[in-house]
């Protein structure tokens, strides 16, 4: 059914590529990730607006393809397939599927965003898939004019991990981490977040976020093993937890003795918010890094994920907070200094800018 999806898509792009002529000054960007735009592909939108006033912004969106909404679902194939058709600049923040498949005029620039920064867990050409999947892949990202890092010191994994010639990935900065820097949006996210939960006002906010797993089972023991209740009652009335669990975790788990904060979408807001992070293997640890905050890694089954997924570099030694694997251990690092040093190498390692400008440049580079 997927096959023929795409097909019936690239059937109508390709159309209106040979009908309709490219606009010079429309820029589509298309979000099969984060429908809310809360990445560097919704900070490259914003920045659009104020720096570019001529520029026509259209956007396709995961929900464009939701079977419920049979018109906006036609409109995906109908209407959103000529808009982008017709972009002289694509921007996306993840594999848009039917793109290997659409004859993009040669003018077009596409250019890959992302929807995390740095270099993790492994992803892309560097992970096994299935060999239908990676010749789609494989196809869609022969379609790229640029691929945006976060840092030059993983621009060569991105390369790799996009199957594109190095001098096509642009080390620019991460977009999204510009809001970040913002001291008028940490104060509108602390004022957002105690309106929510006045019960964190004048305490330390611990946010418990760990990612997912592969089966239903691996994701129960998630919260088998953090142990919410001696969690709270060791770090005692100063300290407020907050869980923010995967969607497809959450579907199975109850949350107790602790703020459930799953549906709260914005984790820039989190991450300006809270105090310190415990998690796993998320690429949440990257907005913490960035903001010289404490982050604890709880990695009760490393041994079991690093032989599923694995790292670019060996985990102990790489990640910018202490390890534990078990609750006891997780409480002793929150209570404990954090390691400057750690962290320092850490985001050297994986952003080359500290500034609010990452969107400016990414827009002044490809938006000719």
């Amino acid at each position: 059914m997927k096959e023929f999806f795409y097909s019936l898509y690239a059937l109508f792009f390709n159309i209106s590529v040979r009908l309709f002529k490219l606009k010079e000054n429309r820029v589509c960007f298309l979000s099969m990730h984060n429908e809310g735009f809360c990445d560097s592909l919704g900070s490259v939108c914003e920045g659009l607006k104020q720096t570019r006033s001529e520029a026509e912004a259209v956007f396709i969106t995961r929900e464009d393809l939701s079977v419920k909404n049979p018109l906006r679902l036609m409109s995906f194939f109908l209407v959103k397939s000529r808009l982008l058709a017709t972009s002289k600049y694509v921007f996306l923040n993840d594999n848009f599927m039917p793109m290997g498949r659409l004859n993009f005029k040669s003018e077009a620039v596409i250019t890959q965003l992302w929807h995390a920064e740095g270099a993790f867990k492994k992803f892309g050409f560097h992970i096994s898939q299935p060999e239908n999947v990676r010749k789609a892949e494989a196809e869609a990202n022969r379609k790229l004019t640029y691929v945006v890092c976060s840092g030059e010191g993983v621009r060569d994994i991105y390369a790799g991990a996009f199957g594109v010639k190095r001098e096509q990935v642009l080390a620019l900065g991460a977009p999204r981490c510009d809001y970040l820097l913002s001291e008028k949006n940490r104060e509108e996210a602390r004022a957002e977040l105690e309106a929510l939960y006045p019960q964190t006002k004048g305490k330390r906010v611990v946010l418990y976020a760990p990612t997912f797993r592969d089966t239903k089972e691996a994701n129960l023991e998630i919260l088998r093993r953090f142990d919410t209740k001696k969690f709270t009652a060791a770090l005692g009335e100063d300290y407020v937890l907050f869980v923010k669990l995967h969607p497809q975790v959450h579907e199975s788990c109850t949350v107790e003795n602790a703020v459930d904060v799953t549906e709260y979408d914005d984790v820039r807001k989190l991450a300006l918010f809270c105090d310190v992070l415990i998690t796993d293997y998320s690429s949440i640890c990257m907005d913490f890094s960035f903001l010289d905050k404490k982050t604890v890694f709880f990695a009760y089954d490393l041994e079991d994920y690093r032989a599923k997924r694995d790292f670019y570099f060996d985990y102990e030694a790489y990640v910018p907070g202490e390890v534990a694997r078990t609750v006891e251990e997780c409480i002793s690092a929150v209570k404990g200094e954090p390691d400057g040093e750690r962290n320092k190498r850490f985001k050297e390692m994986n952003f080359s800018f500290f500034d609010e400008r990452s969107a400016e440049r990414v827009i002044d580079a490809i938006i000719k």
